[in-house]
């Protein structure tokens, strides 16, 4: 489960253009729009072995081919979308410029939300060029042969209220949340069909009518001997497949056997070699780390589907000691959490936690994404824990910061003063807290047989989220925090309560439309504070001079709503209660006032703020001997996001065509 920044994240640190230009270098490659495109960058690579190199040239290389399924996933026109539009910005010179302009930061909204729909908000979002001018620029780079394609992919791309959500867990127009999403992990499949339906492949297939009858078309390579068919996706893993087997030469021989289970899994697409990976994975704790698989299950209604991604980590040695800290402490923060005992782990395993920089972030994972802990197989964190990462090369990359938000939306001077001195060191604590004793804390009641998440269906990930959260809020004030040299003061903590009132405000500048909410870390910070806010009256929302700020009035009484409420997800998620959870997101989590939204909005305009971020990855470099094995690897940063996504097309020319 994951940690954002920009969404998901208490803290908003975002900047105007003074200071955006006082910055150099500035990680700040460019905006389209709301969106600021940054670099990444790793300069621990620097510090690894050349054997190190080449086993994270070859993950990179298998994050990159794994990429082209998410556009997929999120819809079935996806791939379609992305080879059309791929074939103008590849041909700028024989494009009028203005129109070309036109389609390539559309282009590149599209490829830092994996489609035309929002990543943080799942709605829709429109062109500014016109169908003929698409149609006119495919025929001025020579390719008149999607010209037909460009027309039948127009309601897709030019009406807003065709496929308007690539998730919809709020439906509206008589429609179920599956009808009404626009993701391709269905085809042909109402809710009401999928009662009673047993998914073998639940998390790594598509379920489809087909011939009248349901049935799972599975994420799967297929095996070398022919037993097992390829399914979906069989021409991204085959090539993942092939990486990984290059990338064995160059690991330790425990992360041979993860690489190998791995393979396996591709091939078979079967849960239990899914599990075995996660089982050698959480085992293994190298420097040079990677995820890749279909793991979160974000985009899905049902909350039972995930989505690829990828990242290719780096130890970042000089980072890791708060966040190893907190680990070291797992079973401290478990026997104090304000949940019943018989929720309580005994004999937690402390998880590896490291603060990390990645080489190469693809398919469902983003910039924003500033925390980590995987697995999220319950089966797997209970026995053999899990891992906790802290992307600092992301956090840095967003680190463009200034003091405009805070300013803006801080009542008071004294509460914008300290969010100045506090909110970075808050935050960091926050993503560690959240990540490393959040989600790996807890356990399930016996009489549950499946994973909360098939009990707690489309709110479970605003649940957990709700829940790490949480569980970093309950113990901010710890003293043993400042004892063990994790937070410096109690301000720290003060900070942090400030933020996570705040936010149920700030974060909805970034939903442009409607009256609510349906990302899962959005919904769950609005959940805490209003929940907070009814409960306790420890928050409070004021006007003045015509503007809407939101403030702690009281801090013990925050806390105290912070222990019921985690109680109480606690207990929903261990007895997988629906209703429970249904009751309170629907109540505090899912609706929102338009024209609160509206006044954000506004504000956030006159700051000239960027809303979203997208990351531009480094660009990894092989140098091969005659036998074919990586003789040196270069790093470099390119900061360009036409070339790098052309770049990663080129590796499936012929499929791209």
């Amino acid at each position: 489960m994951r940690h954002n920044q920009h969404v998901r994240a208490i803290f908003l640190f975002v900047v105007g253009a003074t200071a955006l230009q006082a910055q150099s270098p500035s990680p700040l490659v460019e905006r389209v729009g709301k969106t600021a495109f940054v670099q990444v960058e790793a300069g621990s690579f620097n510090s690894l072995t050349p054997k190190q190199q080449a086993l994270a040239y070859w993950l990179s290389q298998a994050a990159i081919a794994i990429n082209p399924i998410i556009y997929d996933q999120t819809s079935r026109f996806g791939l379609r979308q992305k080879r059309v539009l791929e074939a103008v910005v590849a041909n700028k010179a024989a494009v009028d410029p203005a129109v070309y302009a036109k389609i390539a930061d559309f282009t590149k909204l599209f490829w830092a939300n994996n489609g035309n729909h929002n990543e943080n908000t799942a709605q829709k979002f429109l062109p500014e060029f016109t169908p003929a001018e698409l149609a006119a620029a495919l025929e001025k780079v020579g390719r008149k042969d999607l010209v037909a394609e460009a027309e039948a992919l127009r309601q897709s791309l030019f009406d807003p209220d065709f496929e308007p959500l690539t998730t919809a867990k709020s439906p509206a127009g008589g429609k179920d949340i599956v009808q009404s999403s626009a993701n391709n992990f269905y085809f042909g499949v109402s809710l009401a069909d999928l009662k009673g339906f047993n998914e073998h492949y639940r998390l790594n297939s598509r379920v489809a009518r087909e011939s009248g009858k349901l049935s799972e078309q599975v994420y799967r390579a297929g095996t070398p001997d022919g037993k097992v068919r390829p399914g979906l996706y069989a021409v991204y893993l085959k090539k993942a497949i092939d990486c990984f087997t290059k990338a064995r030469p160059y690991a330790e021989p425990a992360q041979q056997k993860v690489l190998d289970d791995l393979i396996r899994y591709y091939q078979t697409g079967e849960y239990a070699d899914w599990v075995q990976f996660g089982i050698d994975w959480v085992g293994d704790d190298e420097p040079v780390d990677f995820a890749n698989g279909f793991i979160e299950i974000y985009r899905d209604a049902r909350g039972a589907k995930g989505t690829s991604q990828s990242f290719v980590s780096i130890t970042d040695k000089t980072l890791s000691a708060k966040i190893s800290k907190i680990a070291g402490n797992a079973q401290y923060f478990e026997d104090m959490a304000p949940w019943d005992p018989a929720y309580k782990k005994q004999g937690v395993k402390p998880p590896a936690a490291h603060a990390v920089e990645t080489t190469v972030e693809t398919g469902d994972f983003h910039v924003s994404t500033i925390g980590d802990n995987l697995p999220n197989e319950d089966e797997i964190r209970a026995k053999y824990g899990s891992k906790s990462f802290l992307f600092s090369g992301s956090t840095r990359a967003m680190d463009i910061s200034g003091t405009a938000v805070t300013n803006e939306f801080a009542f008071t001077p004294e509460e914008a003063a300290r969010a100045a001195k506090n909110s970075a060191e808050a935050q960091e604590v926050l993503v560690a807290m959240h990540e490393v004793i959040g989600h790996g804390s807890g356990k399930l009641s016996p009489k549950l047989t499946r994973e909360a998440s098939f009990y707690l269906k489309e709110y479970f990930s605003a649940l957990e989220e709700a829940r790490a959260d949480l569980m970093a809020l309950w113990n901010a004030f710890d003293p043993k925090l400042q004892e063990w040299g994790v937070v410096s003061s109690n301000e720290v903590g003060r900070a942090m309560y400030d933020s996570a009132a705040r936010v149920m405000v700030t974060q909805l500048r970034g939903i442009p439309k409607g009256d609510v909410i349906e990302e899962d870390h959005q919904r769950c910070r609005q959940l805490i504070a209003r929940f907070i806010m009814d409960k306790t009256g420890a928050i409070a929302v004021e006007r003045r001079d015509g503007k809407t700020y939101v403030t702690v009035k009281d801090y013990k009484k925050m806390r105290e709503g912070v222990r019921m409420l985690l109680a109480e997800l606690m207990r929903i998620k261990a007895e997988g209660d629906y209703d429970a959870i249904k009751g309170l997101m629907d109540r505090y989590g899912v609706h929102f006032d338009p024209k609160l939204r509206d006044e954000v909005v506004e504000r956030y305009q006159k700051l000239n703020l960027p809303t979203y971020f997208a990351g531009v990855n480094s660009e990894l470099s092989a140098r091969f001997d005659d036998k074919g094995n990586v003789a040196a690897v270069t790093i470099s940063y390119p900061r360009d996001v036409v070339k790098q996504q052309l770049g990663y097309r080129a590796m499936f020319a012929e499929v791209a065509k």
